[in-house]
């Protein structure tokens, strides 16, 4: 269903409630999400971004809904990654004189996408192009998530159209930020921007800083997933300068996998000890929960404590994408800590030690094993760990 966001201005995009997974299998979404797509019917006509290219088919019937495809001018394509830009080739069988904006890395990205002769145009920050009663101004965002990422601005009515900047993989029956459940909302925002968007976050800080500078009114800020920010627009806009920041809470998250129950018999000790010391804390097992949903606890806490028993003189396989996640993602202002069991060699805890090394994780302080299944004294030993990790939690 399209829906209008201004005079003239309209959300032509597919809800995909079925979708689960992200680039690939690496993101999960629990709740889908949108593919948003905006129109612009002016003296000249524009769709801004696209959808995937499974559903071209609704991109083109909802744009017929509103003009016919072939009176198209320009397309601007905010960013190459197929979930905007998929159904580009549909769109421009139908307007096959339309003009094809990008950035400049665009141009190289979205050809080595599709291998097509369109008519490219180039932008940077601050060209304009006039369509009519209104302008579009353009303002590039590199890593928002690529380097070919652009914000396209529509002057007059005052539609900041931020491609993946401030969106959320949220399936929604109505389009506006006002209109659904706020908690939802904004755990898939922050799922969104923890997964994608962390390793990128002084970017993040510096395009929000240049974008407020511009001194443009905002009204509606239009990203292309998830609903459309008409209330407040630039709450989001400072919820991720909050988020860039990296300011954990003291609290700790323990992440574990498991085979025979001692790892989790000790991350359960460490955990009281935590709690003893007043510091709130989750234990996840990492080997049957959802990872991304994880690294949401592990943005939010100051320290972060892994567990793995000693595998083929290693790490159990389902703990080593969390940690590799932790090192891709850049977080900032964290502690780091480690504990395993072992039977004979117990290599597990200097390996997960090496792992926070690489990410520029210090320790709060070394690791604790236990060899065969916990004593009472080993699992006292864990909660004594624990409560030395919550009073460097709380340190400043």
């Amino acid at each position: 269903m399209v829906t209008k966001l201004k005079e003239g201005v309209y959300w032509v995009g597919v809800v995909d409630w079925d979708a689960r997974h992200f680039h690939g299998q690496e993101l999960s979404m629990r709740r889908g999400t949108t593919y948003n797509a905006y129109l612009i019917c002016d003296e000249k006509t524009v769709l801004v971004d696209a959808v995937a290219e499974p559903f071209q088919g609704q991109l083109i019937a909802n744009i017929s809904e509103i003009i016919a495809p072939a009176e198209i001018d320009i397309v601007v394509a905010n960013h190459s990654e197929s979930d905007h830009s998929g159904a580009l080739p549909a769109v421009l069988r139908h307007a096959p004189d339309a003009a094809v904006v990008v950035s400049k890395r665009g141009a190289e990205s979205v050809e080595g996408h599709y291998h097509r002769p369109w008519n490219f145009r180039k932008m940077q920050t601050g060209d304009r192009i006039d369509i009519g009663r209104q302008e579009l101004l353009f303002v590039e965002a590199p890593m928002l998530h690529w380097p070919d990422s652009m914000f396209t601005y529509l002057t007059g009515d005052n539609i900041l159209m931020s491609n993946d900047a401030f969106g959320q993989h949220y399936a929604t029956a109505l389009r506006f930020n006002d209109q659904v459940n706020q908690d939802e909302l904004y755990e898939e925002a922050l799922k969104y921007y923890v997964n994608i968007l962390t390793p990128f976050s002084g970017a993040v800080a510096r395009k929000i800083d240049e974008l407020l500078a511009l001194g443009l009114p905002v009204d509606v800020i239009a990203p292309s997933h998830g609903v459309i920010w008409r209330s407040d627009p630039l709450q989001i806009a400072n919820k991720y300068k909050e988020w860039a920041a990296q300011k954990p809470e003291n609290r700790a998250v323990i992440l574990y996998d498991t085979m025979w129950n001692a790892t989790r018999r000790m991350a359960e000790a460490i955990g009281q000890g935590l709690a003893e010391e007043g510091v709130d804390c989750k234990l996840i097992h990492v080997g049957v929960s959802d990872r991304n949903d994880a690294l949401v606890e592990v943005f939010k806490s100051r320290t972060i404590v892994l567990g793995s028993p000693t595998f083929n003189n290693g790490l159990l396989p389902g703990i080593m994408p969390i940690l590799e996640d932790i090192k891709g993602l850049k977080f900032k202002h964290k502690l780091g800590a480690a504990f395993g069991s072992y039977g004979w060699s117990g290599e597990a805890v200097k390996i997960i030690e090496k792992h926070f090394e690489d990410s520029k994780i210090p320790l709060a302080r070394e690791g604790i094993r236990c060899k065969w299944r916990p004593r009472s004294e080993d699992l006292a030993a864990c909660r004594a760990f624990g409560k030395a990790l919550g009073e460097a939690t709380k340190s400043d």
